[in-house]
């Protein structure tokens, strides 16, 4: 049964970090155990995410991955968070979760991005051309809710995927996300955990700008957020540990497996590094520290955004730790 914190319902985002010395088998298999704790703390989602040749993300092949959890576990809805929709033919997708939808009817949810995921090089591999404009996101957009209405008389159909009931969202770090969610009246996923800087103007244009559709009748947003939990405020900073380390990495263009937390954090960096890494620690939308904190920072975020939902995001190492901060999360839900 889904619970609330203060009214709000609060979800869960899987990277499915791959640990240094660890392998992807365990990745899934550690997404499985935290999938089904959530589930039972009463989280109200659970949503995977496309990135490619990252070595310490596991979730490439998002819509396998859906399936696996959403087989592990009984009623959370279980999601994409989200496909980066310029990477595929519109038809598989349509396919994809359709069949998904199927498998596990009224628990599959499908939100969209239009960015690669991943570097150019990549891209290319993906997609054999970097012509695509964003002008086409729009239109892919439309052509899957298409094939998800159905056309007895269209040349091509999505089967499994026709009539399915397969809520689509729009996924945004910018403006783009937000009007686009807006005209086409879709609930709209802001990627604030790691473009906080863009919420608040994005949140209100997205509301501002809404016009309701036959799939929703007014604005809904729902936040993503990093947070790091535990017992202690010492031990969460050691925990977040992996979390900046990971940031250093992408910083310099090195990304690598989710590293162990370390006892000193100022060894892994410049100066710079330092600024960089702590000024998003203290963004709004990044949360570290005990039950406390956590609840009062939790609390006033959603308070400044109106978050209709908040997706947390927590990249750390061990299970055991990773597990005890969504158990601390769930204890602040009615």
């Amino acid at each position: 049964m889904t619970r609330t914190f203060q009214g709000t319902p609060l979800s869960v985002l899987d990277l499915a970090p791959i640990n240094e010395g660890h392998s992807a088998s365990e990745s899934f298999q550690n997404s499985v155990q935290l999938a089904q704790h959530v589930e039972k703390w009463g989280f109200n989602r659970y949503w995977l995410a496309e990135h490619h040749n990252m070595p310490g993300i596991a979730s490439s092949a998002t819509s396998v991955v859906i399936g696996h959890i959403a087989g592990a576990t009984k009623h959370i809805r279980v999601g994409a968070g989200g496909i980066m929709l310029p990477n595929h033919a519109t038809l598989v997708i349509a396919e994809q979760f359709g069949t998904l939808e199927a498998m596990y009817p009224g628990r599959i949810d499908l939100g969209l991005g239009r960015a690669p995921g991943t570097d150019q090089y990549t891209a290319y591999a993906l997609r054999r051309t970097l012509n695509q404009h964003v002008e086409e996101f729009p239109t892919q957009v439309e052509e899957l809710q298409k094939y998800f209405a159905g056309d007895p008389n269209a040349y091509v159909r999505a089967i499994p995927g026709e009539g399915a009931d397969v809520p689509i969202w729009l996924l945004g770090s910018s403006d783009f996300g937000a009007r686009l969610a807006a005209k086409m009246g879709l609930p709209y996923a802001f990627a604030s955990h790691f473009s906080p800087e863009y919420t608040i103007p994005a949140l209100r244009l997205y509301k501002e700008r809404f016009e309701p559709s036959e799939v929703l009748s007014e604005p809904y947003a729902m936040v993503g957020v990093n947070v790091i939990a535990a017992d202690t405020v010492d031990q969460a900073n050691y925990v977040a540990t992996s979390m900046q380390q990971q940031f250093l990495n992408l910083r310099k263009g090195k990304p690598a497996k989710l590293q162990a937390p370390i006892d000193n954090i100022d060894i892994a960096w410049s100066l710079a590094d330092k600024e960089a890494t702590q000024n998003r620690s203290k963004s709004n939308s990044t949360m570290i520290g005990d039950a406390a904190m956590v609840k009062e920072k939790l609390a006033k975020f959603i308070e400044e955004t109106g978050a209709n939902e908040v997706i947390i995001n927590s990249q750390i190492y061990h299970l055991e730790d990773r597990l005890r901060s969504y158990e601390i999360i769930s204890e602040m839900m009615e």
